[in-house]
């Protein structure tokens, strides 16, 4: 498990946040990944909720330059299999089941599983998992939630990812066991529409300059 983490926090730390993209034309798929990329933000999740994402995934994979592409919303193992076939580097999930666990211990891609409570991020550090997705961020609690759990639980990372944006991702971001963040807000759907390339490059630079 140790190499794998080792592959997903380097994924992880590439930037402060990770966009969260639900991709509804595999046309805009690569331009939007150009996009972010030369904003800074090179790992990119593409969520399986739409019949694109696949396809989404496997263009942006092979066609754009320094990106790092990885799958979302992953909920069992076929779909798990199907992202890294399409070319995903990392998967994420919402929740996490034993079926997915399986399918990651299966794998030489790295699992990001979700986990909202204390119960869930305990049962993830019996498998073996140090680093989490924690989802619904907001709606499970917050920056405050989340740090509750960092002396409790700790050693245990999180990328945050549910309701965060630009005005509140400086509050997750500044928790000791936060790696990064997840967030949509870096490729609205009216840009997108618009192919406003240079509009979402402005907004993955102002994300990237989080890190700061």
């Amino acid at each position: 498990m140790s190499k794998k983490t080792d592959t997903l926090l380097s994924v992880l730390k590439l930037q402060p946040v990770v966009p969260v993209l639900i991709i509804e034309d595999v046309a805009t798929a690569v331009p939007l990944a150009r996009a972010l990329v030369a904003g800074g933000l090179k790992a990119i999740e593409i969520t399986l909720r739409t019949t694109a994402a696949l396809e989404a995934i496997r263009a942006v994979a092979n066609e754009v330059e320094g990106a790092v592409a990885g799958a979302g919303t992953i909920l069992n193992a076929a779909q798990y299999q199907a992202a890294v076939e399409a070319g995903s580097q990392f998967i994420v999930s919402p929740g996490t089941t034993q079926e997915l666990i399986d399918a990651a211990n299966d794998s030489d891609i790295p699992l990001l599983p979700g986990a909202a409570t204390a119960s869930e991020v305990m049962g993830l550090r019996e498998e073996g998992y140090d680093v989490m997705k924690f989802f619904p961020a907001e709606q499970a609690g917050g920056a405050a939630y989340l740090k509750s759990l960092s002396s409790p639980l700790a050693g245990t990372l999180f990328c945050p990812t549910g309701g965060i944006s630009l005005s509140n991702a400086r509050d997750y971001l500044s928790l000791p066991n936060v790696v990064c963040v997840g967030g949509s807000w870096v490729a609205p759907k009216d840009l997108v529409a618009k192919g406003d390339w240079a509009g979402i490059t402005k907004l993955a630079a102002e994300a990237f300059a989080l890190k700061g």
